[in-house]
């Protein structure tokens, strides 16, 4: 136990995972919990009068110890879990979440905090402290701190049982993916799919001692299933298997967790004095209120879903001179999709796979970091990590100093989640004249090299590497002075820029020139390919932006008004109309598997990507106008983004940067919807 509660004696003082047992982690949180509640009472019990630094400063520097164990913890409870892991989630969820609530609500301690508000004014504060002094007082009326006794006691039960039920919902949608398989031993059955996800399929089989394939529901795997193998019947089983995660009346059915949540979410935000669950959340969002959320959907709606019919059709007629087929299903879309995208621009993934080794392109966002950020990336093997597939990395500015420590984990495995993500294990900030450098992880599923081939990866994969590798810039350029407004500690619908801006240099021929090789013969991806992919990169955006907006659409129906939900499908079906182009599938209910809002953290915030897209678009537009790699706009977007971490509002940040408020048009322009 002494290994997490103690200062780690290793190199950067990174995390020493190899000598982390699992019995280890119960008793450390419990010493942690003890410490980080000492730290609290020292703050309460000051006999000074309360001032900015022994109150707002000490507060957000307490429970460091706590915060590092959860963050390796929670991390790896998503990458490298076992059951034993789970449950000890299971133990230690509810005991966060009263020493959270011991914090939110304790009455001498919000009385400290609220005596420095009530001074603001004649503090001379900087931007970045008045922020923090903000949101400190927030962090306790947004957490029942100005309720009574009684409503007090009633926010800890929503809080604890809502953890819980989280942490269940997610294990069951996991369970649910690990426990389907389709085992294929007759090969014709396989016509269309692509010899690389074959040979995948074919290792899988072999390490579960089976004759010939063996495909699940992980993304790596199920994907190409449904993108290439020409079996309609085949296609709709893998679909339907996906489409009915935790929605099979068994022990892992996520019906009833769906209907608890949202019903406990409403009551939380209604005891807190808010009209709904979307009202408490965008209080602390760029867009601010449900109507305005709602209003932005449907105005993006609105212009893409003539487009989406359109191009909907246009598959449809595809499908039937093809194939004789009437009606398009859910399980026919990634596959007409991918051969009316051969056929208009004869650019498939598997032409493109050999430019994209993965080595080659964490190589290239490297490249592209340094070229705009002047940033390296040096691997180095003396630093600890949880799993052999992991690298780590050192990043170094020009003059060698350390700036943060990159994980990077790769492939799929039993025990990781699907999806990919970034997250941190040690925030940046300063102490003591210090500046503490982050430690930061990015974690994908990616096709792992087999045998004869290296990791190939498909263009939406290596846009989803850059994606994460923009989530992991904002955290390790951070510059802040606070660890809670570090980094990404930034609003939910500001988040998505510095990810979502970093792919579009997967579009331009100057990057790809950086790393786009062929990984046996070393040749440059050829100019019409790069033509073929900027052209084929609004190939139905219309439907793309459809589905994107349904997904919003669906968190905002759940969590924008307080309701009843006796039918978690029919409710979801009559949410989804609007924006659906599909006939609906009976088996299937998105609800039970939406892990982003159930499990995550988006919860009235799936919006934000589509509005962080506005964002990226029309600061990618800026670049364009200057030069991909002018280095006048990168420094004006990492010295006012990515460093900046949430010191101040947003929207103040993005215009210093932009010079402007972002503009809808930028977007569609790009996506070609207008």
């Amino acid at each position: 136990m002494k290994t997490l509660t103690s200062t780690f004696n290793t190199k950067h003082n990174t995390a020493p995972f190899s000598q982390i047992k699992l019995d280890d982690y119960k008793p450390a949180f419990i010493e942690s919990i003890a410490q980080a509640k000492a730290e609290i009472d020292a703050i309460i019990s000051n006999a000074e009068a309360p001032t900015f630094e022994n109150t707002i400063v000490a507060l957000d520097f307490s429970g460091e110890k706590l915060d590092r164990l959860s963050s390796i913890f929670f991390n790896l409870n998503s990458a490298e879990t076992c059951d034993e892991m789970q449950k000890i989630a299971q133990e230690v969820s509810p005991l966060l979440t009263e020493f959270s609530n011991d914090i939110a609500l304790n009455e001498d301690l919000f009385k400290r905090v609220k005596t420095v508000y009530d001074q603001k004014d004649t503090l001379t504060l900087t931007t970045e402290q008045a922020t923090l002094l903000n949101n400190k007082f927030k962090g306790f009326s947004r957490n029942g701190a100005l309720l009574n006794d009684e409503d007090k006691l009633k926010l800890r039960e929503i809080d604890t049982e809502l953890a819980k039920l989280k942490l269940t919902y997610g294990e069951n949608v996991l369970a649910e993916t690990n426990n389907y398989q389709l085992h294929i031993t007759n090969e014709t059955h396989l016509k269309g799919l692509p010899d690389g996800a074959k040979e995948m399929a074919h290792s899988l089989a072999k390490s579960k001692n089976l004759e010939g394939w063996v495909f699940t529901l992980d993304f790596p795997s199920y994907l190409p299933f449904v993108t290439y193998v020409e079996n309609r019947e085949l296609r709709k089983e893998m679909a339907i298997a996906a489409g009915k995660k935790s929605f099979q009346n068994n022990e892992f059915d996520n019906q009833e967790n769906v209907k608890r949540i949202v019903e406990l979410r409403h009551k939380r935000a209604n005891l807190l004095g808010y009209k709904s669950h979307s009202d408490f959340v965008l209080e602390e969002r760029m867009a601010q209120n449900p109507e305005k959320v709602l209003s932005f959907l449907n105005d993006l709606l609105e212009k893409a879903k003539p487009a989406a019919q359109k191009e909907f059709a246009q598959l449809t007629a595809f499908a039937k001179e093809l194939d004789g087929i009437e009606q398009l299903e859910k399980w026919d879309g990634a596959y007409y999709s991918e051969k009316l995208k051969q056929k208009l621009f004869n650019l498939d993934d598997e032409l493109l796979k050999p430019y994209f080794k993965l080595e080659n392109v964490l190589n290239g966002a490297f490249k592209v970091a340094e070229k705009l950020y002047g940033i390296r990336f040096k691997e180095v093997f003396d630093i600890d990590k949880y799993h052999q597939d992991v690298q780590t990395f050192e990043v170094l500015d020009e003059n060698d100093n350390l700036v943060a420590i990159l994980y990077a984990d790769f492939f799929p495995r039993k025990g990781k989640r699907n999806g990919a993500w970034m997250t941190s294990y040690k925030p940046q900030y300063i102490k003591n004249g210090i500046n503490e450098r982050p430690h930061v992880s990015i974690v994908c599923n990616f096709t792992p090299p087999t045998e004869t081939k290296p990791s190939l990866l498909t263009f939406n994969e290596v846009t989803t590497l850059f994606h994460e590798f923009g989530h992991a810039l904002h955290g390790m350029l951070a510059n802040t002075t606070y660890p809670s407004l570090s980094g990404t500690s930034v609003y939910w619908d500001f988040v998505e820029l510095p990810s979502q801006i970093m792919e579009n240099w997967c579009y331009e021929p100057e990057a790809l020139a950086l790393f786009a090789k062929h990984y046996e013969t070393g040749e440059i991806i050829p100019q019409h390919y790069v033509e073929k992919i900027k052209e084929s990169a609004s190939f139905l955006e219309g439907m793309a932006t459809l589905r994107q907006l349904s997904f919003g659409i669906l968190d905002m129906a759940y969590h924008a008004k307080s309701q009843t939900i006796t039918d978690v499908k029919a409710f979801e079906k009559q949410a989804m109309e609007i924006a659906s182009l599909f006939p609906d599938v009976a088996e299937n209910c998105m609800s039970t598997s939406f892990s982003h809002i159930f499990q995550g953290g988006y919860s009235s915030g799936y919006y934000s990507y589509k509005w962080a897209e506005v964002l990226d678009a029309d600061a990618f537009a800026y670049f364009q106008e200057k030069g991909i790699f002018n280095k006048e706009v990168a420094t004006k977007f990492k010295d006012n983004v990515l460093s900046k971490g949430g010191t101040e509002l947003p929207m103040e940040l993005y215009k210093k940067f932009r010079g402007q408020e972002p503009k809808v048009e930028a977007l569609l322009k790009r996506a070609g919807l207008i």
